[in-house]
């Protein structure tokens, strides 16, 4: 019947007619104005990242919407026919074939493609755990993130552990967020930056990124955490060599009264009973 009555060519040309006219408004329109945008070479990769699982589902979800279009336009009922049973449908060898065969050929390419990728950006963004497969090259500026209920608070063991409320950053620096938890499990997550990151007890989570332009970016927690998981957001701020130096030295200025309270820095620190529970 499918054959017969030619229903399967008019879905396969109106399916490629259709990917014709989508797919170039996914590459050339939103494609570049997917989330987390281009602050750093992170996350401009998450956004080629997220352009070519665009590209790739387009023709299917194309087809999707096409056979249902085309299915309540061309098998819908006449009038009169409402109680009645359609033919009993025993499958089609060759458009199963065609649906395993496009379908397979797609996870394939998406999982080469995602391993490449995941490998191309040293595993940044996600966070890697305490002993990245690969590293970027140099001698990247290490920030320990340490989320608590319910702020995250940064230490700099470079500029002798000075620990601050803010983020801040150098501009034109590659940097490896170790990231920590003195409580429960928390996520930082740097959105403009395209860094998200588990915060776990008693792990070292390490995630890299290079900082490319003074901006400002925002940092959430993306982790279910207790009461007020959703007051626990804050500002970060990337800045110039002199900026970030004048900053450094006024936070050590600021906080040397309280320094000798702080435990000594640590890659990962083990939760308080007793301040666990809030």
């Amino acid at each position: 019947m499918w054959s017969r009555r030619g229903h399967g060519w008019r879905i396969a040309a109106l399916t490629t007619i259709g990917t014709a006219i989508v797919l170039p408004l996914v590459v050339f329109v939103l494609g570049p104005n997917m989330p987390p945008g281009k602050g750093t070479p992170v996350a401009t990769s998450q956004v080629t990242d997220n352009t070519v699982l665009l590209v790739v589902m387009t023709p299917f979800t194309v087809f999707i919407l096409v056979y249902l279009g085309y299915a309540l336009t061309a098998f819908r009922a006449k009038p009169g026919e409402e109680g009645l049973d359609g033919a009993p449908l025993r499958g089609h060898f060759r458009s199963q074939v065609a649906w395993l065969a496009s379908t397979t050929a797609a996870v394939l390419f998406l999982a080469i493609f995602g391993t490449t990728e995941l490998l191309a950006d040293n595993g940044a963004g996600g966070g890697a755990g305490p002993n990245p497969v690969t590293k970027p090259g140099g001698a990247p500026l290490p920030v320990q993130v340490i989320g608590q209920q319910w702020e995250f608070t940064y230490r700099y063991p470079t500029y002798g552990g000075v620990e601050t409320a803010t983020l801040v950053l150098p501009v034109g620096r590659k940097i490896a967020f170790h990231v920590t938890s003195l409580d429960a499990i928390h996520s930082f997550w740097a959105y403009e930056l395209g860094v998200k990151a588990d915060a776990n007890p008693g792990v070292d989570n390490i995630a890299y990124v290079e900082t490319k332009k003074i901006s400002t970016f925002h940092v959430r927690c993306a982790e279910l955490c207790g009461l007020w998981h959703g007051y626990m957001s804050d500002t970060g701020h990337v800045v110039s060599d002199a900026d970030f130096a004048s900053w450094i030295a006024a936070r050590k200025r600021q906080f040397a009264p309280v320094m000798k309270y702080l435990p000594k820095y640590s890659s990962s620190y083990n939760p308080d009973p007793t301040f666990r529970a809030g």
